[in-house]
């Protein structure tokens, strides 16, 4: 077992972990946010996606030794001290790009750090951007339109936050 220090959506935490147990596990076990998916344990699906450092990563995959001094970001994390979505979030709302929701914590992440990397994105690279996340209701439509019209929104904010 090792100490692991971190920022974990803005607040310092510490944790006594196994070196190799997966982000997704201690996430979920230990600080009870579930938002953070568990779905392939492979690295294959996406739904376990959060930032790490402002990079999304597959949670599933990571060891927790990996979080000592870094900062992580869940979809939990996203929301304001108000209570109110992020405009990603907000977004996949009102585009109905939602369905059963199990990929959407991950999509949203994911979509977060694509939009503060790019955030005058093409249709082909939205695409790109969530080729590692699998979604099986929604076609991926409405998705895109949801990145889309995030772009636009974060564009007339001047900021992507996470």
């Amino acid at each position: 077992m090792i100490e692991i220090r971190f920022l974990l959506n803005g607040d310092p935490v510490g944790a006594e972990v196994a070196p190799a147990l997966p982000v997704a596990q201690l996430l979920r076990s230990q600080f009870g946010l579930v938002g953070t998916k568990i779905g392939c344990d492979e690295g294959e699906c996406g739904a376990c996606t959060i930032l790490l450092d402002n990079q999304a990563v597959n949670s599933c995959l990571l060891p927790s030794a990996r979080l000592d001094g870094s900062e992580v970001v869940t979809i939990e994390g996203l929301m304001s001290p108000d209570g109110a979505l992020h405009p990603v979030q907000q977004a996949f709302v009102a585009a109905g790009a939602i369905q059963c929701g199990f990929c959407t914590p991950g999509m949203v992440m994911r979509t977060v750090a694509f939009l503060h990397a790019n955030p005058d994105p093409t249709d082909e690279e939205i695409a790109r951007s969530i080729e590692g996340n699998i979604c099986r209701c929604t076609g991926y439509v409405k998705i895109h339109e949801a990145i889309r019209s995030a772009a636009r929104v974060l564009a007339g904010a001047g900021e992507v936050r996470a």
